[in-house]
């Protein structure tokens, strides 16, 4: 999983900005900043995330309790956004065959760090979700904890990516920060209790260096957004998944925390099948 909340990044931000970002600059801009913050993300999240754990979200929701992928064993399963790739790490030990992409190569190096470390080696490649470098109907399922969707500007782009490299019949379930969020600021303490900005703004937040570039892009869809991309890219919704905050979880990760958490939802995840 790579949650990161806006605002966090240490790539040359100078200001936010809410402006169009087509897919060559979110692309240039995102590959930079996680390559950035590979490093302090792992200091302060690895232990949480482990190196061969599957995560779904901040609210700690791990896949062998919720099973939204269900048996894996024999299958072939694409991680995108795979980050370190813990979760394809996981998914070897249920005996699955699995691929991890994901754009930044700094990321990618603590993988195959952890691959060394753990001695399962799920195949790493760098990739933009957006053109997967990928044969036609590889794969029985399709996972993602917070990769790529967030950071890419066409929704119709990656589940027609998603779509094209699953067989028929294959899963495609994955997290993203819950939309109802974008309404607050990103503050985990009580400023982030008070709308700030409107649901139905699809404006992507942006993070601009001083020449104007970005530096940190990500984009907002409503649940109906979602909902309807996935139908026209030829999947069908099983299930929306919203984790509750956990009793005793005292975890703060960016914007979520036990204040937030309790009140309102901080992750959806959808539960997809190919038809």
């Amino acid at each position: 999983m790579t949650a990161q909340p806006s605002g966090t990044t240490s790539a040359g931000v100078a200001r936010v900005a809410h402006r169009a970002v087509g897919s060559a600059e979110a692309e240039a801009a995102n590959r930079a900043s996680w390559d950035a913050d590979a490093d302090d993300y792992h200091a302060e999240h690895g232990d949480f995330l482990g190196d061969a754990d599957f995560v779904w979200c901040p609210e700690g929701l791990t896949e062998q309790a919720a099973r939204l992928l269900e048996d894996v064993d024999g299958t072939d399963v694409l991680e995108i956004g795979c980050g370190s790739a813990p979760c394809a790490r996981w998914l070897l030990t249920r005996g699955a065959r699995v691929v991890g992409v994901d754009l930044s190569e700094g990321m990618l190096t603590h993988g195959v760090a952890a691959n060394a470390r753990t001695g399962l080696h799920p195949a790493l490649l760098r990739a933009n979700a957006e053109r997967l470098p990928l044969a036609d109907s590889g794969f029985d399922v399709a996972c993602s904890a917070f990769g790529a969707v967030p950071f890419v500007p066409s929704l119709d782009a990656v589940f027609g990516e998603v779509h094209r490299v699953l067989r028929p019949g294959g899963r495609w379930v994955f997290a993203v920060t819950h939309p109802m969020r974008w309404i607050f600021p990103d503050d985990p303490g009580p400023a982030g209790l008070t709308v700030t900005q409107s649901y139905f703004d699809r404006t992507p937040y942006v993070e601009v260096d001083d020449a104007d570039s970005a530096s940190y892009v990500e984009y907002h869809r409503t649940l109906g957004d979602y909902i309807r991309a996935l139908r026209a890219a030829g999947f069908t919704l099983d299930d929306l998944i919203e984790p509750e905050w956990p009793d005793g979880h005292t975890r703060v990760w960016g914007q979520w925390s036990p204040l937030r958490g309790k009140l309102f939802p901080g992750t959806a995840i959808f539960r997809c099948r190919r038809d």
